[in-house]
């Protein structure tokens, strides 16, 4: 029985990284239907990318800073436990890679390749991994010293805030130190509107990423043992809540209808294991309701190009997802209890802290040392033909 749950436990955490991997042609088709046409091929490519560097920095160094656990052994001590200790590895690895995923959005457009690649290796060998450590792994005292304040550690199931609010603010500062598009903001005050270039593939993109996310949820468990239908229907509730007040704020424009359900499962990572349904329901609408004005805030009122939302979608409605935890996990409002509300605040604050400055960091190191923009030209003739040498729809020459 112990050979069989084991080989279960291998295999429930393997399904749960494909499923999260299968998110990332999500955050690709996502970021491919938002921008311009000149930008898709970037989009796809980027993504794709990404994911092959991270996979190299988090295997050699950070999956270490996170847990203390190295591969520098035989393939025989590797496979001990059916590979468990490998597909765990495997499945937290789709998790620091949407943090490069997730900056990708809100700096496209206008970012060079290769400095977003060397970014890439840097947050996700080092930067994601110290948070990450600190509230998953146990590591750096973190949560002792929130535990003798609080008396709680700071509860983050699945990753609103480890995951995205620390993306999300990361990718804050990169959009701040990176800049507007060219023209997105006139010198007479006016702004040129850059409507998505394809809704079709947005929407794809959602579905994708929903999806995916009930793996990214629900797999957290990470043993079969642990498993919890209350995760699975608190992020659909969470998802249905979303969508509904961004449809409906956003007066059935379909990039915030379509961004409503990710703002929903985004905020109730944090708590799906502790929240009733009806409290789901609530995190998501209220964190729809975030999007949607804090988009529109971002792009309108601050003229920050952030073209994807990243902060707002990411960043603002994952740390409402680490505070709306401690929340709605109380018994008084039909929570499993366990939590916190201190506990919480901080940690979030922590994150948030952490991903701004380390952002600021990272991308100002490398703005100093390399340049993080294409230049006027290369952004006019867009990043498919000057980084990729191709268009994503390239005309088909008379003479073939």
């Amino acid at each position: 029985m112990d050979q069989v749950k084991q080989g279960t436990d291998a295999l429930f955490i393997l399904l749960g990284a494909i499923m999260v991997l299968a998110m990332h042609a999500g955050f690709a088709f996502l970021e491919l239907g938002t921008v311009r046409k000149k930008n898709q091929v970037n989009a796809l490519v980027k993504i794709l990318v990404d994911f092959a560097v991270s996979t190299v920095a988090y295997f050699f160094v950070g999956y270490a800073v996170a847990y203390g656990v190295t591969f520098f052994t035989g393939a025989e001590a590797l496979a001990a436990r059916n590979g468990y200790e490998l597909v765990k590895f495997f499945f937290l690895l789709t998790f620091a890679a949407a943090i490069p995923a997730i900056v990708s959005g809100g700096i496209a457009e206008r970012a060079r390749f290769g400095p977003q690649l060397m970014a890439t290796a840097v947050i996700v060998g080092l930067i994601y991994p110290v948070f990450e450590g600190a509230v998953w792994g146990g590591r750096f005292g973190f949560q002792a010293a929130l535990k003798s304040l609080t008396g709680a550690e700071f509860h983050d199931f699945a990753g609103s805030v480890v995951v995205h609010a620390v993306g999300g603010w990361i990718g804050l500062a990169a959009v701040l130190l990176l800049g507007a598009r060219a023209n997105r903001y006139r010198k007479d005050g006016a702004m040129s509107a850059h409507p998505p270039s394809s809704i079709p593939f947005l929407a794809l993109g959602s579905w994708v990423l929903a999806v995916g996310w009930f793996g990214f949820n629900v797999m957290s468990a990470q043993t079969i043992d642990k498993i919890s239908g209350l995760v699975a229907v608190n992020s659909l509730m969470a998802m249905v809540g979303g969508t509904l007040v961004a449809v409906w704020l956003g007066r059935n424009d379909p990039g915030f209808a379509y961004n409503g359900p990710l703002a929903g499962l985004v905020a109730v990572c944090a708590g799906s294991d502790v929240m009733h349904p009806m409290g789901a329901l609530v995190v998501g609408g209220v964190a729809g309701a975030i999007f949607v004005a804090l988009f529109t805030w971002t792009q309108n009122r601050w003229k920050i190009d952030d073209v994807l939302g990243v902060w707002p979608l990411h960043g603002l409605c994952g740390a409402w997802g680490g505070v709306a935890c401690g929340l709605f996990g109380q018994p008084l409002l039909g929570g499993l209890g366990g939590v916190s509300v201190w506990a919480q605040v901080l940690g979030t604050l922590a994150g948030v802290a952490w991903a701004l400055l380390s952002g600021f960091a990272v991308y100002g190191a490398i703005k100093g040392l390399t340049g993080l923009r294409l230049s006027a030209e290369e952004e006019f003739d867009g990043a498919d033909l000057s980084i990729h040498r191709i268009g994503a729809t390239p005309e088909r020459e008379s003479n073939w």
